[in-house]
């Protein structure tokens, strides 16, 4: 369960530090010097974060936002955040018995992916003409359908093994390991890995 759960949470920009949409979909709920925060407290900034993680078009997020009223957006958010729980509890799982049997799991993630309908486009680009794929939302809470999407290919791509929290002691935020040995603990070295480096140069020099 996540220790930010049934916490009060202030407003927070998002971070974009898991090196991948579905960790970074997790970091919307975190704990930025020790205090808990919600990056997608309500429908617009749901939409806005479903922007920056590159799984909604700008045009259509603006489009949507004039669509969909308020309470339709922000009960999609609140259902968002549920998800959020959700996945952390399944991911964690997973990291630890990969091989296990999840068929709840995906039975309820196809239910959210069924949401929303697909179409291929062939559009216009800088580079030339392009095949895409589009997502037809016909209802705010269609919208999640863009992140369990993300979250099928997560599971059936990705190593367990690879994923981790941050050691940092106040932290909560999730990453993937790429780095060649695998050895990273920090979900930054600026941020949580400058601080151990202080706290552990303090700790010698009290120790003199």
């Amino acid at each position: 369960m996540s220790r930010l759960h049934n916490a009060a949470a202030l407003p927070r920009e998002p971070v974009f530090l898991g090196g991948n949409s579905v960790m970074d979909f997790l970091n919307t709920s975190f704990t930025p010097d020790g205090a808990p925060a919600e990056a997608i407290g309500d429908g617009r900034s749901f939409i806005d974060w479903l922007v920056r993680a590159a799984l909604l078009d700008a045009d259509d997020a603006a489009r949507w936002k004039r669509r969909f009223h308020t309470e339709a957006l922000d009960a999609a958010a609140a259902e968002a955040r549920k998800v959020r729980q959700w996945v952390q509890e399944w991911i964690s799982k997973w990291r630890d018995a990969p091989a296990a049997n999840y068929e709840r799991e995906v039975r309820r993630l196809n239910a959210l992916i069924e949401r929303a309908s697909s179409y291929r486009e062939l559009v216009v680009t800088k580079g030339g003409l392009q095949m895409t794929e589009r997502l037809e939302i016909g209802a705010a809470d269609d919208l999640i359908a863009l992140v369990a999407a993300q979250i099928a290919m997560f599971i059936v791509t990705e190593q367990p093994t690879l994923v981790k929290r941050c050691a940092g002691p106040t932290c909560t935020l999730w990453f993937l390991d790429r780095t060649k040995a695998h050895r990273r603990l920090f979900c930054s070295a600026a941020a949580c890995g400058n601080r151990a480096k202080v706290a552990a140069f303090r700790k010698r020099q009290r120790a003199n």
